[in-house]
């Protein structure tokens, strides 16, 4: 099968990329206060790209953004080991039921045995809106049940 498309890592060479999967992140989840409003500087966006902690993958077509996802590595204190964990992924809708989402993540995997990781996991929303990624993440890998909680952080002047 050719696919019309390729998945590409963004680098500290290429940060330009950022600004636009942030667009995709922004569109995709209806958001885009919160993804296009404050966008970090170029020189915040390098440093994370440089970190070795944070990974940022995008497909392309044609040069253009088309979905993409942002990942960070979680090294393990119990064992010399890490976790991936998929903050976000995105495909916008006309480029969907491609294939694109599973071979980001398989780009990622990829990146998590070089890396010497054990496993990626991703947390899904519950609503009707997110049942393709349930069924995506569902055909990748085992779902666990479990609580998310916000801890809200205030600033040590702000009394509790």
């Amino acid at each position: 099968m050719e696919f019309h498309w390729r998945i590409r890592q963004i680098t500290q060479e290429n940060p330009g990329l950022m600004d636009a999967l942030l667009k995709i992140f922004g569109e995709v989840f209806s958001d885009l206060e919160a993804y296009i409003r404050n966008r970090p500087c170029t020189d915040y966006i390098q440093q994370l790209l440089g970190s070795g902690y944070f990974i940022a993958l995008v497909a392309l077509k044609d040069e253009q953004v088309i979905g993409g996802l942002a990942a960070y590595e979680l090294r393990k204190f119990e064992q010399e080991r890490s976790e991936i964990y998929i903050y976000d992924l995105a495909v916008l809708e006309a480029h969907r039921r491609q294939g694109i989402a599973t071979a980001l993540i398989q780009e990622l995997k990829n990146i998590a045995v070089d890396r010497g990781a054990y496993t990626i996991f991703v947390q899904a929303d519950t609503g009707p809106e997110d049942e393709a990624a349930i069924a995506l993440y569902s055909r990748l890998g085992s779902k666990e049940n479990v609580l998310h909680f916000d801890i809200p952080v205030r600033s040590r002047t702000t009394a509790p």
